[in-house]
């Protein structure tokens, strides 16, 4: 799996978020708030949802485990932030980003994450950034469903620029 490299450029996003963790894991929570709020947000560009996580800058990967706590945002692209809704933020992402094609279950999405982190990351000429890592659900998204489609983007420099 190769996935493509893209500088991104400036991508407002709107939304909610919660902190959790992967044994905790309130992520079909923070969506059962979110969906129903959507159509508040009347600035969106498309109906693509983001689905963003922020993890501690001093996070160190290689004991991240099931316990460490990340910061999981629900959210839409807008084109400004003029009309963010009461109890929801926003954020701009941006920059380096590998885009993984993801097809499957949600629930199934562990070993595409290892071969990314494990294999491809340490043999590619990039690290990890400390931007967020999201993953878009386009109209290909189908929810729950095995033939369901999204991309994975992760952030990264250049080995070179440490």
């Amino acid at each position: 799996m190769k996935p493509e490299i893209v500088t991104l450029s400036e991508k407002k996003v709107v939304g909610m978020h919660i902190t959790t963790t992967i044994a905790e894991n309130r992520t079909a929570e923070l969506w059962r708030t979110f969906m129903p709020r959507r159509k508040e947000i009347i600035n969106a560009v498309n109906a693509d949802l983001y689905s963003l996580q922020f993890f501690d800058p001093s996070a160190d990967f290689k004991s991240f485990d099931q316990f460490s706590v990340f910061d999981k945002w629900a959210a839409v692209e807008v084109s400004d932030f003029e009309h963010v809704p009461p109890a929801m933020d926003s954020c701009v992402v941006h920059g380096l980003y590998a885009v993984f094609p993801y097809k499957g279950m949600p629930q199934a999405v562990d070993p595409t994450l290892q071969y990314i982190y494990g294999v491809w990351l340490p043999a590619s000429e990039y690290v990890l950034d400390n931007r967020p890592h999201f993953a878009v659900m386009g109209s290909k998204y189908k929810n729950n469903d095995p033939n369901s489609e999204e991309e994975l983007w992760i952030p990264l420099r250049k080995k070179s620029d440490r």
